[in-house]
């Protein structure tokens, strides 16, 4: 028997704060908005650390990843840990979407899926070129550069011809240990702002526009940008939903982040699978259906069974 049927995962970070500031009161409300609606559909469910030691993860059915936002950081520690706990337990999303997830080549499989996504070149691992060789290659004056593993805006940086040469050095670093992508600087987010539109069980419940602020060109909140409700089109619901069902299989929630490219197409930005924020606090009603859909999955799997 199982003792749980699911744990919701943090990082220790977020495990009994001794300080609390708005950031950090954000994520235990989103957690807990999800904890609530799980208890709601008559799930027995807890919150823990993806790294809690004293935890024996065969005795959960399911494993949702929440608020994990130390992965990146700590990669090759949580590699393994899937490995093992994927063994154990049903991870939501699943092993193999986190695996296809966390590295931006798969928009190369979206785009050969038919998705549209920002113009991207995938610079390789141990590549020789210099970013002003790159820049040439690809006719770019200016653009962002960023790792192909990354989370909250990493080692990202904009890059044109007046600053280029003092990323050199950070390039020739970073690309010597891990693959990089570099997208042409689409401007339309700076004047437009990021759309995110929420997915769960395949089908669209929200929406929340991010803007960069004055001068900056991140839109995320650690860097000063700012979130507010948004109603998408027909258009871009169906876009989102379509790139959802693009993927290597149907997640149970995702977050697609959308925006106007240069050329005035709607393109993918990211598509978030592993641990977004899915701003529950500005649509409760989220967190019910992403509950529903695990109840549905666990009354399915138990009728097989």
């Amino acid at each position: 028997m199982k003792k749980y049927d699911v744990i919701i995962l943090t990082d220790k970070r977020y495990v009994n704060p001794q300080k609390l500031d708005n950031y950090i009161q954000n994520v235990l409300d989103e957690d807990n908005y999800v904890k609530v609606a799980l208890e709601n559909q008559g799930l027995k469910a807890i919150r823990l650390s993806w790294d809690d030691a004293t935890f024996d993860w065969s005795t959960t059915k399911y494993v949702l990843f929440r608020s994990t936002w130390d992965y990146f950081d700590r990669f090759p520690e949580f590699s393994t840990w899937l490995n093992i706990v994927s063994n154990q337990t049903t991870l939501l999303n699943s092993e193999k979407i986190i695996r296809w997830n966390i590295d931006k080549h798969y928009l190369q499989d979206l785009q050969q899926n038919g998705v549209h996504i920002c113009e991207s070149y995938f610079i390789e691992k141990e590549t020789q070129s210099t970013l002003k060789e790159l820049s040439q290659k690809y006719n770019l004056t200016e653009f962002v550069l960023k790792p192909c593993v990354s989370g909250a805006a990493r080692h990202t940086y904009k890059i044109n011809s007046e600053n280029i040469t003092e990323y050199e050095t950070v390039f020739s670093d970073l690309i010597t240990n891990e693959a990089m992508i570099i997208q042409p600087f689409q401007y339309k987010i700076v004047e437009k702002g990021e759309m995110s539109l929420i997915v769960m069980n395949g089908k669209f419940t929200h929406a929340v526009l991010k803007v960069a602020k004055l001068g900056d060109f991140r839109v995320q909140d650690d860097f000063g940008g700012s979130v507010y409700n948004y109603t998408p089109t027909k258009e871009e619901i169906l876009f989102a939903e379509n790139a959802v069902k693009a993927c290597v299989e149907l997640p149970i929630y995702a977050r697609v982040d959308v925006f106007t490219d240069n050329n005035g197409k709607l393109a993918i930005a990211e598509l978030e699978l592993i641990e977004p924020e899915l701003w529950f606090r500005n649509y409760p009603a989220a967190a019910d259906e992403l509950a529903k859909g695990i109840k549905q999955l666990i009354n399915k799997n138990e009728k097989v069974i």
